[in-house]
């Protein structure tokens, strides 16, 4: 395969077959740490406000991706979003199957230009819509570690 190969159609694409020896960390840098933090000691989102653009950023970053001005501006954000896309999941990351089918949504945050990707829970797959209203579930505090899954799941309202 040349190094600029490109694909023209969905069925030339390509897959890499066995494994590839890469070793990495991912940090989730001083933004990402702030947005961790007060998830797991407050139970809130906060995002990052671009005042030139009017963009808050969810999940924050540090510079602004329209006029790369740096960003200082943080501001609270409510839990709730509506889902702006959602597959079901049959199979685990292992490739196990799942006991029951579970819903994976991108929820956009209210008020936000941004949102997380999440489980649903408290709803069944069929009647998961796009635009559906959502709010977050938070674990409960003694078991929240500073990520993502300190956020247990969204749940309709």
């Amino acid at each position: 395969m040349a190094l600029f190969y490109r694909v023209q159609h969905m069925r030339d694409a390509l897959a890499w077959e066995g494994e590839i020896p890469i070793t990495s960390r991912y940090t989730v840098g001083i933004a990402g740490e702030q947005f961790f933090r007060e998830i797991m000691e407050k139970s809130r989102f906060l995002g990052i406000l671009c005042p030139e653009c009017d963009i808050t950023y969810v999940p924050p970053r540090l510079y602004c991706e329209r006029c790369f001005a740096h960003l200082e501006e943080w501001v609270e954000v409510p839990h709730t979003g509506r889902v702006h896309t959602f597959t079901i999941v049959h199979v685990d990351l292992d490739g196990s199957p799942l006991p029951e089918p579970r819903v994976l949504a991108f929820v956009r945050l209210d008020g936000t230009d941004g949102g997380l990707v999440h489980y649903l829970g408290e709803v069944e797959p069929g009647e998961v819509c796009i635009g559906m209203c959502v709010e977050a579930v938070f674990k409960e505090k003694a078991e929240r570690k500073g990520g993502v899954l300190d956020i247990a799941y969204f749940r309709p309202v």
